[in-house]
């Protein structure tokens, strides 16, 4: 039925009460008959409302500590009823059910349950059954009956009631069924995934993603493709819990390349301020200082041409005097755990940079399952939460790496986790100053890093290359000598890699006939 059905009669059973009492008087204002369960009747009663209990509609109480009320023919058939087909309304008249024509339900709160940390019987007792049946009843049979799950919805129900006359029209109730059926699919995800985790089991055999619009975007990587950004219900500090306090939208790119740049600096944690330039979703300069802006001036150092339009992310607040560095060229994003006051007035001048605070760092150690869609597919697999310490490394050179060396060395190496593979980063005193990225060769990642740190130090008007006296990182092995050599040739004295090569003799050899010191780890970086 496609005409606007008039509501007569609401069945509202909702955990989250936020805007109910409004809704409901609302209603009730506009002739509509209330039928409602426990605690949801006992508001609205409350507030001098007079309510049906579904109790009176069944014939049969609440029961099983609440578990059993709302499934019963009296109300399912009242919602799935065809008000077209004679059949359906003989059937309505002989078992005296009513037709339902507006139901309001909001879940069990599930995902806030296992958000907080409730045990495996508190969140099996908040799975919700009635809910989901009525939900998906009344969606289906949408040709007659208005679904809202939504608390979002409730303005915009009553909105449509005005439009047209206590009626609801076709379009608006497809648009509410569509939410609603949404909106159970992502409760069955949360649980399926939660059990899933529960009882250990990794690689089940139906896997479920369900995620919350937070944006339409205008387009995505490029012009010609749409795109959305999606919340998955977490509160993992990052761009998507993020609080903007300034400048335009973001896009694709820039929720793409802001969300790398915040991973990358929480590797670094907080014990000294530690600032990475992105671009492309590579990092263009990672480096620590003793302040902030320290940090941040050493990192822009190594490669100040592809810093501009950049984002940035610091490990540390946004003080006024970094506000002002950074401020000297454009930037896309800066984000960064809190600003400053003073910062946000000097950021507040220039109204093109997006300012994000997060209110903390993301936990580089958590266990995450990330997912890519592939055709016809998905790849999942835990986040590349691997981290290594000094006791990890392997020392397979001659010469044993100095603790100068061994500090620079495991900064490079947590910066080549965040460097598109094959990649290869040089690292002096704590800063990058050459970053190779995303090339089919390891020797040409090689060649490039050290090709950047010849334009910094033309940039920066050095005496000599910055390479000289640096450390190398290689997210993977090196599978010939050619790339360790290229490495020591821009005068490199360490490598970090992982080892496990059929020619790591070979690779350790040339180390040894060079003098440098080498170490492995064990394991690899790869990110594609």
């Amino acid at each position: 039925m496609t005409r606007p059905i008039p509501l007569t009669r609401a069945l509202i059973s909702v955990s989250d009460k936020t805007g109910l009492l409004d809704f409901a008087k609302a209603l009730a204002a506009r002739g509509v008959e209330l039928l409602s369960t426990g605690g949801t009747a006992k508001t609205l009663r409350e507030a001098g409302l007079s309510v049906r209990d579904v109790a009176e509609v069944t014939g049969f109480p609440e029961m099983m500590d609440g578990r059993v009320k709302t499934l019963h023919p009296a109300v399912h058939g009242g919602l799935l009823a065809l008000r077209d087909n004679q059949e359906h309304l003989a059937a309505m008249k002989a078992h005296q059910i009513e037709a339902i024509d507006l139901l309001v339900v909001n879940l069990y709160p599930f995902e806030e349950t296992v958000a907080k940390g409730g045990d495996y019987a508190e969140c099996i007792e908040n799975i919700d059954i009635g809910g989901p049946a009525m939900i998906r009843a009344a969606a289906k049979n949408h040709a007659f009956v208005t679904t809202v799950v939504d608390v979002d919805d409730y303005a915009a129900v009553l909105a449509e009631m005005d439009e047209n006359d206590g009626a609801i029209g076709y379009p608006f109730r497809q648009n509410l069924a569509q939410i609603a059926y949404a909106r159970t699919a992502a409760y069955d995800a949360a649980v399926s995934t939660w059990m899933a985790g529960a009882i250990g089991e990794e690689t089940p055999r139906r896997r479920a993603f369900a995620g919350t619009l937070a944006q339409t975007l205008r387009y995505g990587e490029n012009p010609h493709q749409s795109a959305a950004f999606y919340l998955d219900g977490t509160d993992r500090p990052g761009v998507a819990t993020a609080k903007q306090l300034q400048g335009k939208e973001l896009s694709y790119n820039n929720i793409n390349d802001t969300d790398a740049a915040f991973e990358l600096v929480a590797e670094f944690g907080t014990d000294k301020p530690t600032v990475a330039i992105i671009k492309h979703a590579n990092p263009c300069g990672v480096a620590t200082g003793d302040t902030v802006i320290e940090a941040y001036k050493r990192a822009f150092d190594c490669d100040r041409t592809s810093a501009f339009g950049g984002i940035i992310a610091l490990n540390k607040p946004l003080d006024a005097a970094t506000a002002e560095e950074i401020t000297k060229i454009f930037s896309e994003v800066i984000i960064a755990p809190s600003v400053e006051e003073a910062a946000k007035e000097v950021i507040a001048k220039k109204k093109n940079v997006r300012l994000l605070e997060t209110g903390g760092l993301p936990d580089p150690m958590a266990a995450i399952t990330t997912y890519r869609q592939v055709a016809g597919g998905f790849l999942v697999q835990g986040k590349d939460n691997g981290a290594i310490t000094l006791d990890d490394l392997k020392v397979v050179t001659e010469r044993q790496p100095t603790q100068a060396e061994l500090q620079d060395l495991l900064f490079a190496w947590k910066v080549a986790k965040h460097v598109k593979s094959n990649a290869i980063i040089y690292v002096k005193d704590g800063a990058t100053v050459g970053v190779g990225a995303g090339q089919m060769s390891r020797v040409d990642s090689t060649r490039i890093a050290a090709r950047k740190a010849q334009d910094m130090m033309e940039a920066c008007g050095m005496d000599q290359t910055p390479t000289k006296g640096s450390v190398v990182a290689s997210d993977a092995f090196f599978p010939f000598a050619d790339g360790l050599i290229t490495a020591a040739e821009a005068g490199a004295t360490a490598i970090i890699q992982p080892g496990g090569s059929m020619r790591d003799q070979e690779v350790i050899d040339a180390a040894n006939e060079r003098g440098l010191a080498m170490v492995f780890t064990g394991m690899r970086h790869f990110r594609h």
